[in-house]
């Protein structure tokens, strides 16, 4: 997989097989919804593209793109897809009714907007159930079929209807957080589409737009009833600037532009998400010029790769990486035991230490770039004597040893842990997997202690994923039923501000029950070439590859 000569052999070759063809740019006007949400007219005009000169630093549009991967593609299945990676891929072949404004730094936009992308303007009822969409004209999949409302219609039947035909039990259990309240759906008409909910769900737009177990990326009805549920995956089929090209699991992900496309088209010609698991391998392959963007660079190479001129760009990422502790667990029923586990762990020299000051310590659920976030409130800051005595009154003065899973990548944050733990008296004994294995074991069984993940949202709702007896983010098994009573009251309510209210009081529930142990968030996601030009890193864990080129 990692042969020095890939990228300039497989490039020239593949860049003889492509065409250059014309572009087309649009302008926006934004305006508020009534849900506070900016939505946006986009009005298309034509214009020639042709190469540039990167001399001029204008956008060179016959490119390659080579990003590296730290974790393996999922699945290219908008509905059945895991992990903000594979969503890195997955939106470039596909598009949502709406999608977040990727072009604004952090600077610019702390909180990524939502913004049209199939839907043109939408509409939410007064009483917060109906949301009503305008869907874009003249928008076709790549493999010719029209975008239109019966197209959403057998996306969302396909994960909601158990009467669909091609109603599909994964799709379903993945979009079980956006589609578990929805009580309708309609047709409106070939270019309206209405969902209608049992209780208001601010959430919506937001679900929506981004990826996790599951999205609102929306896929070709008829490359579904051509290939099944269970082969869609191999050969995607979407609206998106680019269109796919081929997969080889464990290797790579091949996508030529759309030119075809009904927005501004992508300025490289191919886009290649390469998996280099191992952190050292993937900073390599940046300093040699083997691939021009590495995701997660590791905390021990970031400031090597910023001495030698490569740039690491930092943003407000809504993401943290956490410990679950399996709740079915013989030690970790005992809430004791959750709490002195917390308080063992010294987040502040981790993040300073090994992560040389590239993250931020956490110590929420509420993680940075969410929006019930914050920064004071620190539950469970580093006491090793108060670990120490917590384990005694639950029953363990001499400590115990337990079994941590991770994935590859991981090894570094995992051993720090490991040492924090051990001068309490807990012994961590380390699995590590790739990450398609450890997906699939994420729920623990019960032998299991803890097991680690890197995720998190915008959107408050973020709590519900951890905390909410009916999600199925929950890989520890933690429930309370007095978190539910409070999640119900932040979904429904219509006011903003209440339930922003509503979301920190079911934060501190599952704070203060120690569900999850959260360790850091990363001020950095990627790290680039001198080579590439235009990218942008905004407030969210992806970005948007359309507007990024490489210099001849």
């Amino acid at each position: 997989m990692r042969k020095s000569t890939f990228k300039t052999g497989s490039r020239l070759l593949l860049l003889l097989t492509l065409a250059l063809s014309v572009v087309v740019t649009g302008c926006q006007a934004a305006t508020k919804n009534n849900n506070g949400v900016n939505q946006a007219t986009v009005s298309p005009s034509a214009t020639t593209s042709t190469e540039t000169d990167a001399a001029t630093n204008e956008p060179v549009k016959d490119g390659t793109l080579i990003v590296a991967l730290s974790t393996d593609v999922t699945l290219l299945d908008p509905t059945r897809q895991g992990g903000w990676q594979t969503f890195l891929v997955n939106r470039n072949i596909h598009e949502s009714l709406v999608k977040e404004d990727l072009s604004k730094t952090s600077e610019e936009a702390a909180v990524v907007e939502i913004i049209p992308s199939l839907a043109e303007t939408w509409e939410v009822s007064p009483d917060g159930l109906t949301y009503t969409f305008h869907l874009r004209k003249g928008v076709k999949f790549q493999d010719g079929t029209d975008f239109n409302a019966d197209a959403v219609e057998f996306n969302v039947r396909r994960a909601w209807d158990k009467e669909f035909e091609f109603f599909d039990e994964v799709s379903a259990t993945n979009m079980s957080r956006i589609y578990n309240d929805l009580k309708s759906i309609q047709a409106v008409d070939a270019n309206t589409f209405s969902f209608t909910f049992n209780h208001p769900f601010q959430a919506f737009l937001r679900l929506l737009a981004q990826g996790s177990t599951g999205s609102g990326l929306i896929a070709s009805p008829t490359a579904i009833r051509e290939l099944g549920n269970d082969k869609y995956a191999e050969h995607p089929v979407g609206t998106g600037p680019f269109v796919f090209v081929e997969r080889v699991i464990g290797d790579h992900v091949t996508v030529k532009r759309n030119d075809n496309y009904w927005g501004d088209k992508a300025y490289a010609q191919q886009l290649i998400f390469r998996l280099i698991a191992d952190n050292n391998a993937r900073a390599t392959a940046l300093r040699t010029g083997e691939v021009d963007i590495i995701l997660s660079p590791a905390g021990e190479t970031i400031s090597s790769l910023k001495q030698d001129g490569f740039s690491v760009p930092a943003a407000n990422l809504p993401s943290v990486f956490y410990l679950t502790l399996n709740t079915q667990n013989e030690y970790f029923k005992d809430i004791k035991v959750r709490q002195a586990f917390a308080y063992a762990i010294d987040r502040e020299s981790l993040s300073k230490d090994l992560l040389e000051g590239n993250a931020t310590p956490a110590y929420s659920a509420a993680h940075t770039g969410n929006e019930a976030y914050d920064a004071d409130h620190k539950p469970f800051p580093y006491d090793p004597e108060k670990a120490k005595q917590l384990l005694a009154e639950a029953g363990y003065p001499d400590g115990f040893g337990v079994t941590i899973q991770t994935y590859t990548g991981n090894e570094a944050y995992v051993e720090w842990v490991q040492r924090d733990l051990a001068k309490v008296g807990i012994q961590l004994k380390i699995e590590t997997f790739d990450w398609a294995t450890f997906g699939a074991q994420r729920f623990m069984k019960p032998e299991v202690g803890v097991n680690t993940m890197s995720w998190g949202f915008v959107t408050a709702y973020w709590i519900y994923v951890l905390g909410h007896s009916e999600s199925t983010g929950r890989y520890g098994g933690y429930t309370n039923p007095a978190i539910d009573e409070v999640i119900a009251k932040a979904n429904n309510e219509i006011d903003p501000d209440k339930a922003l209210a509503y979301w920190k009081e079911a934060r501190d529930i599952i704070d203060n029950d120690v569900a999850i142990v959260p360790l850091f968030s990363s001020n950095t996601s990627l790290a680039q070439g001198r080579n590439v030009k235009g990218l942008i890193v905004p407030s969210q864990n992806w970005f948007d590859l359309t507007k990024v080129w490489t210099e001849k």
